[in-house]
């Protein structure tokens, strides 16, 4: 007859199990359109260019200096 395993705690599953999901490193590249550092096959978050071309824009938020 088989011998069930013991339960495991869900903290020690997922331990094991996601080990090899971790990033050791960021793999860095330079944009090709502004020369800033991006991931690979992402846009680039400093001037929303992605494979030679405009993707996103994004927004800057302005600080109100409360006086």
């Amino acid at each position: 007859m088989i011998v069930p395993t013991k339960k495991l705690s869900r903290a020690r599953y997922k331990k094991r199990r996601f080990q090899k999901e971790k990033l050791e490193n960021l793999q860095l590249q330079p944009c090709k359109h502004c020369g800033g550092l991006k991931l690979a096959h992402r846009a680039c978050p400093e001037c929303g260019f992605y494979k030679g071309r405009f993707v996103m824009s994004f927004k800057k938020d302005k600080k109100k200096n409360k006086t």
